[in-house]
């Protein structure tokens, strides 16, 4: 088994020739860190092709998902205290569990090899201490939940120096290895961002069953591709109720969210109506950007209207710099015209902002508002260091539930009025007439007369040669007592659709003739 994070394209810290260390620059919170690692099976989905992709041939044991989960929480002080080495060979095992203790012992060292090749300064970055304490009680109380997706292919343990700053500030941090559907390879397509997003919805669900986690204060901090895997969970999942990007790929894969013949269809500015901070590298100058194959002409940030958006930018820092094990692992050379001490600096106040943000919105914290708004410098950040973009949302997103709530507070029979102004200001979801049929159905079931027969009625404003639709808005009136309006229209599904024997038996019940 190979070291991912030390081959794939977003979490490039190739030369770990460590000159000097990394030490994660800010001092805890008032909570001592657990962590637990958990390994189970997703078996609502298959991971194990029937024939192995590698050597062709049929594939052995368990064909579920794996999921490695590390869980970082408050804890009370006890257990064995974490170091890098056991943080960084947690990957030997993140997609293979039934590994005996010979393989184990062979991948361990495997990894540890590849690493030690690098250069002798590398033993003294994996002897490193780290925060958290391995198995420790968990505190009492509830506390808010985050979600962590690393970047592409990345461990679970990408950013643990930041995991076990939050757990200490009083979250419960949780994070599964980035993997592709099949294999232990991200993909950079929509089946792979797709999974990572499915991988971060396994995560809520495992969090909802722990007793201290409060998944009703919900977030999801994702790294480059996670950064784009925690958009399209949001968009599925309004249960997300904060969204933190570090330099996420949501800004370097716009094809993915633009709407376009490639793009994920339900990623909408609508659909992603969530405060997010984003926390964007050093800015390329014009004529890198000019170079650069991507393009700029679509972005999701800046249509992202309808929820407070923060755009941090980190000036000293490189897109490899979000990540905590890529800063452990990092020459001094490798930090370009700023220094290690300085990109550390940057890094403190990256984690800074991102607890800040996450204190305003999964914790109500006046302070914590209070340090979003005020300019960088205020905050105590030496200039020049970070830039900041605040905008504030306004307006009600244009997405199905909107329009359900505008029916239930202005009235079902301004359906057709609603319908337009949502569509006006970018609406764009679309009810098709089965939608529509089943919708008037279950509010008839629910008794709900009236309401029944405006939705049956807006139907046939949407299509008025929908046979189906006249015929369902007959039924309706005549249930609410409407005979003649009933009458009209089971006539008018008839002449849509001469076939259509329940017209004429329901006309023949209302004692009229399917004849005007």
């Amino acid at each position: 088994m190979r070291r991912f994070l030390l081959a794939v394209l977003f979490c490039a810290a190739t030369s770990a020739q460590a000159a000097d260390t990394f030490t994660f620059p800010l001092q805890p919170g008032p909570h001592v860190v657990g962590l637990q690692v958990k390994q189970q099976y997703d078996r609502s989905r298959v991971y194990k092709t029937r024939v192995s992709l590698v050597t062709g041939k049929p594939a052995n044991g368990e064909r579920a998902r794996p999921m490695q989960m590390l869980v970082w929480y408050p804890a009370v002080r006890a257990g064995k205290p974490m170091t890098f080495r056991d943080y960084y060979t947690s990957a030997a095992t993140e997609a293979d569990f039934a590994l005996d203790a010979a393989a184990l012992k062979r991948a361990t060292e495997t990894l540890l090899a590849e690493l030690a090749a690098s250069g002798p300064a590398v033993a003294q970055v994996l002897e490193q201490p780290m925060r958290a304490l391995r198995d420790a009680p968990a505190s009492a109380g509830k506390f808010p939940v985050v979600i962590y997706a690393p970047s592409f292919s990345a461990s679970a343990a990408e950013n643990a120096d930041l995991c076990e700053y939050l757990a200490s500030h009083g979250y419960i941090v949780l994070s599964s290895a980035s993997q592709g559907a099949h294999s232990r390879a991200m993909t950079t397509d929509v089946e792979g961002v797709e999974t990572q997003a499915a991988d971060i919805g396994w995560l809520i669900a495992q969090a909802a069953e722990m007793p201290h986690a409060d998944t009703g204060r919900l977030a999801v901090v994702g790294f480059s591709w996670g950064g784009l895997a925690n958009v399209v969970a949001a968009a599925k999942d309004d249960r997300i109720k904060a969204l933190v990007s570090l330099d996420g790929s949501v800004r370097y894969f716009p094809h993915l969210v633009d709407g376009g013949k490639a793009a994920i269809p339900y990623v909408t500015p609508a659909r992603v109506a969530v405060p997010m901070l984003y926390m964007a590298r050093r800015p390329s100058s014009i004529e890198q950007l000019n170079r650069s194959e991507k393009s700029t002409a679509y972005s999701l940030l800046n249509r992202m209207t309808y929820a407070d958006v923060y755009v941090v930018t980190m000036h000293p820092m490189l897109h490899q710099n979000f990540a905590g094990d890529a800063l452990h692992l990092a020459r001094d050379t490798e930090f370009d015209e700023y220094s290690r001490d300085e990109v550390t600096q940057a890094y403190g106040w990256m984690a800074r902002y991102v607890r800040q943000f996450l204190d305003a919105y999964l914790k109500n914290d006046t302070a914590a508002r209070t340090f979003l708004a005020n300019k960088p410098v205020e905050n105590g950040v030496p200039r020049h260091m970070v830039s900041l973009d605040a905008r504030p949302g306004s307006g009600v997103a244009p997405t199905q539930e909107s329009f359900v709530a505008q029916l239930a507070a202005r009235g079902f029979d301004n359906a057709a009025a609603i319908y337009e102004e949502l569509k006006a200001q970018g609406a764009t979801f679309k009810l098709e007439p089965h939608d529509i049929n089943g919708w008037g159905y279950a509010l008839l079931r629910d008794g709900m007369l009236a309401e029944s027969v405006a939705i049956f009625r807006f139907g046939t404003q949407l299509y008025p040669k929908d046979a189906n639709l006249y015929d369902s808005l007959g039924e309706a009136q005549a249930k609410a007592g409407q005979r003649d309006a009933a009458i009209e229209n089971y006539r008018r599904s008839l002449a849509l659709d001469p076939k259509n024997r329940n017209a004429v038996e329901r006309l023949k019940a209302l004692g009229a003739s399917a004849a005007p």
